[in-house]
């Protein structure tokens, strides 16, 4: 026999003996055991903790629903077919409640330098705009335009134009 076909037998049966032992080393493996938890047994941290009453929340003048009895209502119609109604306290007018989409909010004034009437709800991002003509709605979490072109009664009506005296002066010429 030569020399290589020793080899060669050699490696053959090396190859089927690993092969033999794989084969044996799966079917030996034993199989995974199902782990099954027990429930905790219940300590007395977690009974005192159920125990104790619940503390209720401190009141947030722009979380909560304002009250709007006693208030003044102005209802706006908007572009779009929007409507936005504002409650206002004679003796508060610092605050107003917002009626928008079913919700009411309570906004807070804000100072400016043009004579507009801005009040603000940071909490929900909203923003009302008031000037003599119209009004507006924003949200200053989206950047956008939540209502817009929003009168009331009162700017809805027509408005009368007046003849000034040079007015009259140039028509009675012509």
């Amino acid at each position: 026999m030569s020399i290589s076909k020793i080899l060669l037998a050699c490696g053959i049966a090396m190859a089927s003996l690993s092969l033999s032992n794989a084969h044996a080393a799966v079917e030996t493996k034993p199989a995974a055991k199902k782990t099954v938890k027990k429930p905790a047994a219940k300590s007395s941290k977690a009974k005192k903790a159920v125990e104790q009453p619940v503390v209720p929340k401190e009141p947030n003048p722009e979380e909560d629903e304002p009250v709007i009895t006693d208030s003044n209502v102005v209802e706006f119609d908007c572009e779009l077919g929007n409507k936005v109604s504002i409650y206002q306290n004679v003796s508060d007018d610092e605050h107003i409640a917002l009626r928008w989409k079913k919700r009411l909010h309570r906004l807070t004034r804000v100072g400016t330098t043009t004579g507009a009437q801005r009040f603000e709800n940071k909490l929900y991002g909203l923003i009302w705009i008031g000037i003599p003509a119209k009004s507006m709605l924003l949200d200053s979490k989206l950047n956008r335009q939540l209502a817009n072109e929003c009168r009331n009664a009162e700017q809805l009506k027509p408005v009368a134009l007046t003849e000034t005296p040079h007015d009259s002066a140039t028509t009675a010429v012509q």
